[in-house]
């Protein structure tokens, strides 16, 4: 039996080429402002034009400032990615969402929210963490500049197929723990080399029990442990989320579409390239304490001592410690935090606000923690507002800014200053990741939140 991978992957092939790659179709291609100028280029010099323009979607979000979107942007590299984007949109005819457009924010939150994502669905887009529309049920994976041009010419691209993993998660989760400790317990064990080659099924009850939210997050850091990108089988939580969302199926339509959605699984009897097996009881609240995602620990545990590193890999592990200012076998809970960040396409969505708000409620933000606090797109911020979590964060010392990417990576005015110890909601904490010298341990929206009180990286668990 094949698996789910096997069925939209074979659903989609065009053709194989002897010997060679496979010419797979793409249901959706999302484009942003960093990887896109080159591919514009290459098709302006061919004299061609998009293929299928109505199934592309245009976007900024690395390069966005998070507040007065509304006047021009200052840094002039920023601005002229963005200002390429919508002139090169415009152009080929192709829809898109402008900074202060309130279908605007990363485009890994609002594709979901707007129904653009959909099960079943291939998607590709000049960006990493495109595996996050993997929560759908959909087959989603970055591509480069080149790739992006491919599909805006013919709506195709080629790609070896890779090799199927299922990652099962069984059990009930504790209390704080969330999507993105899960995601993080997972690379701890696998390293962040761990499913290269792999696409990655997420399965088992407790990965059934997370939210769409929650499972956007996980899927989002599929790439963080070397997959090619991560999905969960559509069910009645996928449809429920999707229904009445904008370009959602609507009327008969929508029951053709479930029809086939609830198809979308696989057999009992498929076979997987490799099977793990995660007990959810083992999940404690997760930090990560060097410079990758998969250098994390539970939040009360201690660093490793050097003894129980593999020979080979001693000193790049003493060189992350020594980056991030850490000893084998400290504890990091008690460290004191300089900047706390809360956004990114991995947690910048409603939940990620409510759970931040649920430890700020009665609180006061810390005083010298300078926090950031960035919904993932233009619904998200209204959602925010409608909530009246705005208020409740704002009573608490905090201020909501405008969507983007922000703090995630150093490619806008969010910058973490050199030295600073940054606890982060996003996806990476490589050298430099968020700003020159900057020091990122990455972490839940709770664990985020807690830190921002207490001024020191603290179990949440302590506050709930």
């Amino acid at each position: 039996m094949n698996t789910l991978f096997d069925k939209i992957w074979d659903a989609h092939v065009v053709q194989i080429v002897p010997d060679g790659p496979t010419q797979l179709y793409i249901d959706r291609l999302y484009c942003h402002e960093v990887t896109t100028p080159q591919a514009f280029d290459g098709m302006r010099a061919r004299g061609i034009k998009p293929l299928r323009p109505q199934q592309i979607v245009c976007m900024p979000y690395h390069n966005t400032p998070t507040h007065d979107q509304d006047k021009p942007i200052e840094d002039p590299v920023s601005k002229k990615q963005v200002d390429t984007l919508a002139a090169n949109a415009a152009e080929f005819g192709l829809t898109h969402y402008g900074m202060m457009d309130s279908r605007n924010g990363i485009i890994h939150v609002v594709g979901p929210e707007r129904g653009l994502s959909l099960p079943g669905m291939t998607i590709v887009c000049g960006d990493s963490h495109t595996s996050t529309h993997g929560a759908m049920g959909a087959v989603a994976f970055g591509i480069g500049t080149s790739e992006v041009e491919m599909v805006m010419a013919s709506q195709c691209i080629l790609q070896q197929k890779p090799k199927s993993m299922r990652i099962s998660v069984e059990g009930s989760l504790g209390r704080g723990v969330t999507a993105k400790d899960v995601a993080l317990y997972i690379m701890s064990k696998m390293t962040t080399s761990g499913a290269t080659g792999y696409f990655v099924e997420y399965a088992g009850s407790a990965v059934r029990n997370l939210t769409m939210e929650g499972r956007l997050t996980l899927c989002n850091l599929s790439i963080e442990m070397g997959a090619r990108g991560g999905f969960i089988a559509p069910d009645e939580t996928t449809f429920e989320y999707i229904k009445g969302r904008e370009h959602a199926p609507k009327g008969e339509a929508w029951d053709r579409a479930v029809a086939y959605w609830k198809t979308l699984k696989s057999g009992p009897d498929a076979i997987f390239d490799r099977e793990i097996v995660f007990k959810a009881e083992d999940i404690t609240p997760m930090v990560t304490y060097g410079t990758n995602p998969g250098m994390g620990m539970g939040i009360e545990d201690t660093i490793p001592a050097l003894e129980s590193v593999q020979q080979s890999g001693r000193a790049s592990f003493m060189r992350s410690l020594n980056y991030m200012g850490f000893e084998p076998g400290d504890k990091l809970s008690g460290k004191k935090v300089d900047y706390v960040f809360l956004g990114s396409c991995t947690n910048g969505r409603i939940e990620d606000f409510r759970a931040f708000a649920s430890i700020a409620a009665g609180r006061k933000k810390a005083p010298g923690v300078v926090c950031w606090l960035v919904p993932g797109s233009w619904m998200v911020k209204r959602q925010i507002e409608d909530e009246g979590l705005d208020k409740l964060l704002e009573a608490a010392g905090f201020e909501i800014r405008q969507p983007g990417c922000s703090a995630c990576l150093a490619m806008n005015d969010d910058k973490i200053p050199a030295g600073k110890l940054t606890v982060s909601t996003s996806n990476r904490n490589f050298e430099g990741r968020q700003g020159p010298g900057a020091r990122t341990v990455l972490a839940s929206p709770l664990t985020a939140a807690a830190a921002a009180v207490t001024g020191v990286i603290t179990d949440p668990r302590t506050l709930m």
